[in-house]
């Protein structure tokens, strides 16, 4: 009988590194694909439907929050953007593993769904460190960080949801802690070591 896959959700507050990390994961668990998420915005110059999001109607959108088919969802910026539950349960029965980058409001939305999940949850080493990062991108304006930063606040109340709480001091030995992860999760329950020798 195949195997399920397994889906992996994982959160940080902006700038706490989580993009890099990913794509580290990514690189190494080619058997790792991005969940697409649906979208009600337009599609921006290059972007594909069905890769990088499934562009829908409002209309339809909402159709599918009143049937139940969101496993989360959220209006962001005026713009509606969900995961579709049918869309995960089928790549999980196909035996793909999943990984959704998520903030806090979905994952805590997916953890109530009884969905079986792996969860991650990425923390900078404080947030003076945090601020550091963002003012040193010198992308964000004073009072976009200082929303970054109470934004970060918030989310990291909510650590204590997620399976796994991994501080980014230092950038290999994260991504290096990451990837023992999800070696360890996409590995079957039988074949797993004892926790006392991992």
């Amino acid at each position: 009988m195949a195997r399920h896959g397994r889906l992996f959700v994982i959160s940080a507050p902006s700038g706490a590194g989580k993009t890099t990390l990913i794509r580290q994961v990514t690189a190494r668990f080619p058997g790792v694909s991005y969940s697409v998420s649906h979208t009600t915005r337009p599609p921006r110059p290059g972007e594909i439907d069905g890769k990088d999001y499934f562009f829908i109607s409002r209309d339809r959108f909402e159709q599918m929050i009143q049937a139940g088919e969101w496993l989360e969802w959220a209006c962001v910026h005026g713009n509606w953007y969900g995961t579709s539950r049918a869309f995960v349960q089928k790549q999980l029965e196909a035996g793909k593993n999943l990984l959704l980058d998520i903030d806090v409001q979905g994952a805590r939305q997916i953890m109530a769904s009884g969905l079986d999940t792996v969860s991650v949850f990425i923390m900078p080493p404080s947030l003076e460190v945090l601020r550091q990062r963002l003012e040193n991108r010198g992308t964000d304006s004073e009072r976009t960080i200082a929303l970054r930063l109470e934004n970060a606040r918030q989310e990291i109340i909510w650590k204590h949801l997620y399976h796994h709480v991994l501080v980014n001091d230092d950038l290999d030995t994260t991504a290096a802690q990451l990837c023992t992860i999800f070696a360890q999760e996409m590995t079957p329950e039988k074949e797993r070591p004892d926790s006392g020798n991992a």
